[in-house]
């Protein structure tokens, strides 16, 4: 890893700077889920993981509350990161196609996977000054992956608040809708893709299947020239 995603990650496990998040992060991990009882929880914000040189990246909003934030990884320890891996790995972006712990010898093609919030929020709703205060940390991992190309948004939300930050930055007024496997330019001539996220519930009523997902990270690796 480069020393300015060293930098940022050791600040961001650090960070307390939302006092709601800090204290469901600690009650979360001191209460824990049944199934997961006699483990140690991360407990702390969860940071971006992958290849520091990657020109893709995968975005969701914020860790699991028994997933990331239990195994310090995002998309680790739960079923929506189960369900991710299986894509990814079937389309040569992962070496496996699971991702249960941080040791577990994960590696991923010139790909970086991180979240809008590095913690996760009661209930799944972040509070707008916490994706605000937030924004700052995700802002650098953009500006570290210098050969970035393409970001795939798992979700809605993930999507809408990276379109805020881009907006921000850039001042751009477009109208961009969610849309899966819808693709747009950004002012920094990345490419953004819409995906639906792969949780449970969308997995299990098909809104998303096994074969969408795969068709667009075949098409996120087209245009990332992986």
């Amino acid at each position: 890893m480069n020393i300015k995603f060293k930098k940022l990650n050791k600040t961001i496990v650090k960070c307390k700077k939302c006092p709601r998040l800090t204290n469901f992060i600690k009650k979360i991990s001191s209460e824990k889920r049944k199934q997961n009882i006699n483990e140690k929880y991360w407990g702390k914000p969860v940071t971006g993981f992958g290849d520091t040189n990657a020109k893709l990246m995968i975005i969701g909003l914020a860790p699991a509350a028994h997933g990331g934030t239990r195994t310090g990884r995002a998309f680790t320890g739960d079923k929506s990161g189960n369900f991710l891996f299986q894509s990814l790995h079937s389309v040569k972006i992962s070496n496996q196609n699971f991702s249960e712990k941080i040791n577990d010898g994960l590696k991923l093609n010139s790909t970086y996977i991180t979240n809008i919030l590095k913690c996760v929020p009661p209930g799944d709703k972040p509070m707008n000054d916490e994706l605000s205060t937030c924004s700052n940390y995700f802002i650098k991992e953009l500006d570290n992956l210098k050969d970035l190309k393409v970001i795939v948004a798992l979700g809605k939300v993930a999507f809408d608040n990276c379109l805020k930050i881009y907006k921000k930055r850039f001042k751009i007024k477009n109208k961009f809708q969610f849309k899966h496997g819808k693709k747009y330019l950004l002012p920094d001539n990345r490419s953004l893709i819409a995906c639906y996220h792969p949780s449970p519930r969308n997995v299990n009523t098909r809104v998303v299947t096994s074969t969408m997902i795969n068709q667009l990270f075949r098409k996120a690796k087209k245009i990332a020239k992986l």
